[in-house]
């Protein structure tokens, strides 16, 4: 009886030499895909090639090979990481902050002027200054988002039933059927009136759930700044995600 030859498992990324550098393309095939699909992430800096079920692995290395160069280029504007860490600069409210450890002794982390400008104070032992500045920028951005909603409250005569902090990538608010509102923490790094648009726009949801020219009227209406805001996420949203 002959047994059939075992079939060797797909990899699951590619390797590709380019200069003097080798990139790593993540391979994911979908059900769904009409057509090869190359994206690179600008907050991970992950490479992910999408294929359709019926794709020969050679079609892809080709494509991917094809685009080489404009991976590079995409890697090259992904934004350095920077640790919550003594010494490094995070934004509050849009203002460059850096990071003092005051001693080894708890207490409170404030955000204050010092020397040279803005600093956010630590006092703590050197391993623990990173969950205390995570700590203290989700207390300020929950305290934020509280004021914005009362504010939003009395302009649209609508409240949430809970507001949640989260830590999400492919959006920074959500709205659910049952009036519950998501912020990703992050949102109080960025300029004020990036963190109250993004609450006007979930507000303006608890009204309109859908994104019709009656939503963006009434989100326009109580938020003046709405295109300043949407533009300041578009252009460096995506950088908010390389501190900590």
């Amino acid at each position: 009886m002959l047994l059939a030859p075992l079939r060797r498992p797909e990899p699951d990324h590619l390797t590709l030499p380019h200069g003097a550098e080798v990139l790593r393309v993540s391979l994911r095939r979908s059900p769904s895909a009409r057509r090869l699909i190359l994206r690179v992430s600008q907050v991970t800096g992950d490479v992910v090639l999408t294929l359709p079920p019926r794709t020969a692995l050679a079609t892809a290395r080709r494509f991917a090979e094809s685009h080489a160069g404009w991976i590079a280029a995409r890697l090259a504007r992904v934004p350095d990481h920077v640790p919550f860490a003594e010494g490094a600069s995070v934004p509050l409210r849009g203002v460059p902050h850096r990071i003092v450890r005051r001693g080894s002794r708890s207490g409170t982390t404030l955000a204050e002027d010092g020397e040279g400008g803005p600093i956010l104070s630590v006092s703590c032992e050197a391993p623990h200054v990173g969950r205390r500045v995570r700590d203290f920028l989700q207390r300020e951005a929950r305290a934020d988002l509280a004021r914005a909603v009362e504010t939003y409250a009395a302009a649209l005569g609508e409240r949430p039933r809970r507001i949640t902090l989260r830590d999400t990538r492919s959006r920074w608010g959500s709205c659910t059927a049952s009036g519950e509102l998501n912020f990703s923490w992050r949102l109080v790094m960025a300029p004020p009136m990036v963190l109250d648009y993004l609450v006007a726009h979930e507000m303006a949801h608890l009204r309109e759930m859908n994104h019709s020219q009656r939503f963006w009227r009434l989100v326009a209406g109580v938020c003046p700044h709405m295109d300043a805001a949407e533009a300041w996420l578009k252009r460096q949203g995506a950088s908010l995600h390389r501190y900590g």
